[in-house]
């Protein structure tokens, strides 16, 4: 799948934009702060339906205006669409494919798989595990389209749990049987998460471990681990059980602390390095080298899952990386025909030269 147009309206700093993408490599080249990342965010929003800074959708509307646009013409194998992304002021967001409107966002997320690589990745490394278990499930999520529904369910069901409990703690009552009632939609769109992500991280972790080996020459070793309360006491036969179990066990402690302590949305992604935690012994470099090779590998298997080449977002990583880590990121980016590539640089010359090198059609873009 290739982005032929794309089309700004109102969308953060940029009042009125239309490019005419090349089908393999577009470079946005301009001095900080002139929204070259801006565009990517639009990509992005084209993908997954939201912005990869974690800003709300309204605080995306430029400043006086009443709504923002972005449009896109999207080549399929045989076909072309027409993506719409409308944010109103005053009303929610409406995504449409050919003037029709999806129902549901989920609906949407996977039709443009996408991955991003950033400055802002090093976060994944240092920051809580929520920050994991987001990506974990974007990656997830552009790959089956049932996942995203089921995660939404969990994360509204526990909410509603949570406010029961805290309901219970500030009007000094119990009522136990109330609390159960969560647990039957808890444990069945839970347990379908679980299974999802252990399978996704088992496919994901060689992966990994094949493009650090290129980048880092072999010096150490990586993993990408799967951490779960259902991992303690699992059974393949009754998955539903253990977290059932799970569940009934702490119902005392989520009493005490007016929350549901245990399930998966306390799961987490472990990055290690020669079996440590790579935040504790890992150089800049090394973490560098490690989300990179995170990253191509969620583009390896979400190209594998899907059979759809997702687009590649690279967001002012030259600045970020030394010569040998770009040159070895160009040539994994040759090899494995990861398909559009969008870059953002403030040097014009440097990313001439980086074109050069991957010896594919380009356009530049200045900003």
């Amino acid at each position: 799948m290739t982005i032929n147009k794309l089309t700004l309206y109102n969308f953060k700093n940029h009042a009125e934009m239309h490019f005419a993408l090349s089908p393999q490599i577009n470079c946005f080249v301009g001095n900080n702060g002139v929204g070259k990342t801006n565009i990517l965010d639009a990509l992005h929003y084209l993908s997954v339906g939201k912005s990869f800074l974690g800003n709300s959708d309204l605080n995306n509307i430029l400043d006086d205006e009443d709504f923002f646009t972005i449009e896109a013409e999207i080549r399929n194998e045989d076909s072309e669409d027409i993506i719409k992304i409308l944010q109103p002021r005053e009303s929610k967001k409406v995504i449409k494919k050919n003037d029709k409107s999806y129902e549901r966002m989920a609906d949407h997320v996977g039709y443009l798989p996408s991955v991003m690589i950033s400055p802002y990745d090093s976060n994944l490394i240092s920051d809580s595990g929520e920050s994991r278990r987001k990506f974990l499930d974007s990656m997830i999520s552009q790959t089956d389209s049932s996942y995203l529904f089921d995660l939404i369910q969990y994360q509204k069901t526990v909410q509603q749990r949570n406010a029961l409990l805290k309901y219970f703690a500030k009007n000094r009552t119990w009522d136990k049987d109330s609390l159960e009632i969560y647990d039957d939609p808890i444990v069945k769109s839970g347990t379908k998460i679980f299974e999802k992500r252990k399978e996704f991280v088992s496919q994901l972790n060689p992966i990994v471990q094949n493009f650090y080996q290129i980048i880092s020459g072999g010096r150490e070793t990586v993993s990408v681990k799967y951490e779960s309360h259902l991992l303690e006491s699992y059974d393949i036969n009754q998955p539903e059980k253990v977290f059932r179990d799970l569940l009934h066990e702490n119902i005392d402690r989520d009493r005490m602390l007016t929350y549901t302590s245990k399930g998966i949305h306390k799961d987490d992604l472990l990055f290690e390095m020669n079996s440590v935690l790579i935040k504790k012994i890992g150089s800049q470099g090394q973490q560098k080298s490690f989300l990179i090779s995170l990253k191509l590998a969620q583009m390896s298997l979400v190209k594998e899952l899907t059979g759809k080449t997702p687009i590649l977002l690279l967001d002012d990583i030259f600045d970020k990386l030394d010569d040998n880590r770009v040159s070895q990121l160009i040539e994994l980016v040759n090899q494995e025909n990861f398909g559009q590539i969008f870059i953002t640089d403030t040097h014009r010359e440097r990313t001439e030269n980086v074109v050069k090198r991957i010896n594919e059609e380009s356009v530049i873009f200045e900003i």
